[in-house]
């Protein structure tokens, strides 16, 4: 973007004369000078900015409906690549509600998945992953979608919208924005987050067949409010998973750009999601460990291993398997979370320009 050059000449007498740099010929007590003979440096852009001088956040703008599109995209695409492993953290996070000592120490990834290959089939690692589908278009539109708005009203906040350019205002701008995006996210989809716990839970005995018949039966079994069972252990975890998965990223993503502009963004974006899954995955995976065990609480007809609440649960689970129970299937979790997260900012990311492209051409 070309700028306007302002050009200070100190002439006899003390006195300035200024120049907008347009071609123009300034003279003052006989001195002449050409504002176009002088270098005109171009400014910097700003760790924000793009090599244009554009906020990073504003070049790709589009239309809500594109921006609910590509959020549910990325996120159906992301999970469906990494639902292998997604199934095989489940299976891990419940193994002890129902498992002894013994088979615990015996578990492992390969295993496992053996036995799920042996027993059920590959493609029941998949199972489940078409109400995953279901599940995650509307909550990863709802995601980015609340994301984006809350971004825009918090930088506008008295006190902040003064601040853009400080760090440390827009890392509390994206942890803020992620974390209240994933609670609304969370609340909208949440029954069903928990009808696919459900159907990934199954191994042998397949109590629950289908989305609707989950469901019913769920609503005939638990009332309706066994629906939104887990719900507090959700939010509480979701929140901050979001949040520092949205504010690493968008702080990793605008440093490399203010450094490597001219690297792909495709790159960028596949990078520095994957190392924003690995930190918020590591935080709060406790608290996913114990949202999916509270979800699982009384299914299939089974009794209810938890009867205290969340903190009470959280204290059980740490007294009968210690602090790795807490940790109960973070391997695969990394496995899925590293290409999981990465592919999801890296379709959105890609789909926001393409269709601010495709939106700029009608």
């Amino acid at each position: 973007m070309q700028t306007e050059a302002r050009v200070g000449v100190v002439v006899e007498g003390g006195q300035r004369a200024l120049n907008t740099g347009h071609g123009g010929v300034a003279v003052e007590g006989g001195v002449r000078t050409l504002a176009q003979s002088l270098p005109q440096k171009q400014p910097k852009p700003l760790p924000h900015q793009s090599q244009t001088g554009t906020p990073l956040h504003q070049q790709s703008q589009i239309g809500t409906v594109s921006q609910l599109l590509a959020g549910g995209v990325a996120g159906a695409l992301s999970k469906t690549c990494t639902a292998p492993l997604a199934r095989l953290t489940i299976l891990f996070q419940v193994q002890g509600m129902h498992s002894d000592v013994a088979t615990l120490r015996k578990a492992s990834i390969w295993r496992e998945a053996s036995r799920i290959a042996g027993e059920e089939g590959f493609r029941a690692f998949w199972k489940g992953n078409l109400v995953t589908i279901a599940h995650r278009l509307p909550y990863s539109s709802v995601n980015f979608y609340a994301y984006e708005h809350y971004k825009k009203f918090l930088q506008t906040m008295p006190g902040l919208e003064n601040h853009r350019e400080n760090l440390s205002t827009d890392l509390c701008v994206h942890f803020v924005g992620g974390g209240l995006a994933g609670i609304t996210a969370a609340s909208v989809t949440y029954p069903l987050d928990l009808v696919r716990t459900r159907l990934a839970a199954q191994t042998n005995v397949m109590y629950y067949k289908g989305i609707w018949q989950t469901l019913q039966t769920i609503s005939r079994d638990e009332g309706l409010f066994g629906l939104y069972k887990g719900l507090g252990a959700t939010l509480l975890g979701v929140g901050p998973s979001i949040a520092i998965s949205f504010s690493v990223y968008e702080t990793l993503r605008a440093s490399w750009q203010s450094h490597r502009p001219n690297d792909s963004t495709v790159l960028v974006s596949l990078a520095c999601g994957s190392l924003s899954g690995i930190a918020s995955s590591t935080a709060t995976f406790p608290l996913d460990l114990v949202r999916r065990r509270k979800q699982l609480e009384g299914a299939g007809g089974r009794a209810r291993v938890y009867t205290t609440g969340l903190f009470g649960t959280f204290k059980q689970i740490f007294r009968t398997e210690g602090l790795r129970g807490l940790y109960r299937g973070i391997l695969p979790e990394y496995y899925k979370v590293v290409p999981g997260v990465g592919i999801c900012f890296m379709t959105y990311e890609t789909l926001k320009m393409l269709l601010a492209d495709v939106s700029a051409g009608l």
